[in-house]
């Protein structure tokens, strides 16, 4: 199954070098030198590049491509997305780890089962992840465990006790 994983938001330089602004979990992983990712163009081709480097610069993830070596020869991609294959056997999930792709688009419930929203995005903040969970308004959810009470990712569905000012 494929994941997206990030989104070309420009090019850095005149050598090929592109921003990612990263939709995904485990970046440090997925973006290695040697690993494959694949841009869908809607109603074109499906692109696939290896990663030739990979470092971290002003929070956007900064790549090259093998054999692409000029600006020229990526700078129309700017704006499109970037999947990957979701399997990797060297990430392993630790208790209470789960994989974006199976937070984002989870129904979130109060303790009383009352529905919140839908995750539609997750932020990295260093301390914690935060869940953009989008209902009648939209929510910041700290992923932290005095919030987050149940995980039910076959039943794409998330409980939470909400700290006191966190649904107002």
């Amino acid at each position: 199954m494929k994941v997206e994983v990030g989104k070309i938001v420009n090019t850095h330089g005149v050598k090929g070098e592109i921003k990612i602004k990263s939709d995904s979990d485990f970046t440090e992983t997925r973006f290695q030198p040697g690993e494959v990712v694949e841009i869908e163009r809607e109603g074109k081709e499906t692109l696939e590049f290896k990663i030739a480097s990979y470092r971290m610069h002003k929070g956007l993830h900064m790549l090259t491509f093998e054999g692409i070596n000029n600006i020229n020869d990526i700078e129309y991609l700017k704006g499109e997305t970037i999947v990957q294959e979701r399997d990797h056997e060297e990430i392993e999930l630790g208790e209470h780890e789960y994989f974006y792709s199976d937070i984002i688009g989870c129904t979130v419930f109060d303790d009383e089962d009352t529905p919140i929203g839908r995750v539609i995005e997750i932020f990295e903040t260093g301390a914690n992840d935060v869940w953009v969970v989008k209902g009648d308004k939209e929510y910041l959810i700290p992923y932290i465990a005095d919030v987050v009470k149940d995980i039910d990712v076959e039943g794409r569905s998330i409980k939470i006790t909400p700290m006191e000012g966190l649904l107002d």
